[in-house]
């Protein structure tokens, strides 16, 4: 079962493994085409209607599938409007072919004729809402026909998420799907087709994991989360990296919570970072009523950078865990209390190998077998890791990801601490295994930037400028 929106950055992983999509629409085509031949004899009438989106792409493919049939393609809106390069490609193939294609310039004037079968390829899994017209007009005409009607993905009309439907929608007998099933769709009704999307596509991150962020024009201050991280005493530079990696990641307003003896150092990291020092040399259950006052205001909180091993803080971290019922990424020392603690806290813990095993966690040299054990170790724990190493494991124990970006450059100290403010930015807004999945690919991707442009030799505080076009996709991709 697959979202949406999921579905969408599985597609773009996929190209991003050299897949062509143009090759994914024809496998999808075909996959249509199939389900046309099972429900009507050759020579049966069949209109396609289709729209202007790759799945009124899947329809064009489709009809040079179906020559034993009398075939008419209907495309509502102007050919030179159509969305993406291939489902141009597509129909170009259709009209240099002479196939009996039909441009619907006014939904009015639509004609379905008298069809033995509709295929209904007017919109795919991303839209959502009331249809608008043509298609509202065309789903009604659809509707009062007398022909088995099969849908493309999805019936136009119908949330694949939900199985809502705002209004008017498409009353499918059948629909093809792709790769997986969808949430909304009812099963009686459904064939699943394998369009040739390898498991790595959903296994590994990649470009398409980017589509979870959006920045809406009407967003304001606050929607994209407040980040406290609480760490620093042994070390100024570990929370002041964290926090400014939170902002490059895309949190709104970034507070550290440390030390007074170290606030003004890591104060001086960064302008834009509010610092709400607690007193002391080190975090103590002394300082307890501060942090989680200061927690509790916040939509994630990144917890353990330079915070240092204390048997004092330990106490203090466990503490705060019992109490705490918020978001929290742990990284760092206070990795090694979370077994012990019964917390109804979301957690996203960020341990290297040794700081699995300190956790009680497997020991495991392939990555394959890493991703098994990661994830039996994340579901006795109840809560995500993101274990890093040169293949990156995120699991929740149900969903697992693997990460393939970074380089052996990314050894240098301080490379952690950004990963987990990025990934507390990320927390705020997404699931935890997508903020794991995510921040570690731009984490890895930013250092794989670096790399690339200058060679070894890396700061840790080089990845914070190069985050955002890692998350958001830069000019030179």
């Amino acid at each position: 079962m697959i979202t949406a929106d999921r579905m969408a950055a599985v597609d773009e992983n996929a190209a991003a493994l050299g897949i062509p999509r143009k090759q994914l629409m024809e496998s999808s085509g075909n996959a249509v085409a199939r389900v046309v031949r099972r429900v009507a004899d050759p020579g049966a009438a069949v209109a396609l209607v289709c729209g202007r989106g790759n799945n009124g792409g899947d329809a064009f493919v489709a009809a040079r599938f179906l020559d034993d049939y009398d075939v008419t393609v209907h495309l509502l809106g102007r050919p030179e409007s159509i969305g993406t390069d291939i489902a141009r490609e597509n129909w170009a193939t259709l009209t240099a072919a002479d196939y009996d294609t039909r441009v619907v310039h006014d939904s009015r004037a639509f004609e379905l004729g008298d069809p033995d079968v509709v295929v209904d390829a007017m919109l795919g899994t991303g839209a959502t809402g009331a249809l608008r017209q043509p298609e509202r007009h065309v789903a009604a005409a659809i509707n009062e026909a007398p022909a088995t009607v099969v849908a493309v993905d999805v019936p136009s009309g119908v949330d694949a998420d939900t199985g809502e439907v705002a209004g008017v929608a498409v009353a499918a007998d059948h629909v093809v799907t792709f790769h997986d099933a969808k949430p909304g769709l009812d099963d009686d009704e459904v064939t699943v087709a394998d369009i040739g999307i390898p498991e790595a596509a959903e296994l590994f991150t990649g470009p398409g994991d980017r589509r979870l962020l959006s920045r809406p024009s009407d967003a304001h201050k606050g929607a994209f989360g407040e980040i406290l991280v609480v760490g620093g005493g042994p070390y100024t530079g570990a929370p002041a990296l964290a926090a400014q990696a939170a902002m490059r990641a895309g949190a709104d307003l970034v507070r550290v919570a440390c030390p007074r003896a170290v606030a003004r150092e890591v104060q001086g990291f960064e302008e834009g970072l509010i610092v709400r020092p607690f007193d002391g040399e080190r975090l103590t259950g002394g300082n307890l009523g501060h942090v989680g006052r200061l927690a509790a205001d916040h939509d994630a909180v990144v917890f353990g950078p330079g915070l240092g091993d204390h048997e004092a803080t330990l106490a203090a971290v466990r503490d705060f865990l019992d109490d705490y019922d918020g978001r929290a990424v742990i990284d760092a020392d206070a990795l090694a209390v979370v077994p012990e603690v019964d917390t109804e806290a979301t957690l996203l813990c960020t341990p290297h190998q040794g700081e699995l095993r300190g956790m009680g966690g497997p020991r495991a040299d392939d990555w394959r077998d890493r991703v098994d054990a990661v994830a039996d170790f994340a579901a006795e724990l109840d809560h995500t890791l993101l274990v890093k190493g040169a293949y990156d494991v995120v699991s929740d124990g149900d969903r697992s990801r693997v990460n393939r970006t970074g380089n052996p450059g990314m050894t240098v100290g301080g490379t952690g601490d950004v990963l987990a403010g990025a990934a507390g930015a990320l927390l705020a807004t997404q699931a935890p295994v997508d903020a794991g999945a995510l921040a570690a690919y731009a984490n890895g991707l930013a250092g794989d930037r670096i790399v690339d442009r200058q060679g070894y030799g890396l700061l840790a505080s080089d990845l914070l400028p190069e985050l955002p076009p890692s998350l958001w996709g830069g000019v030179d991709e």
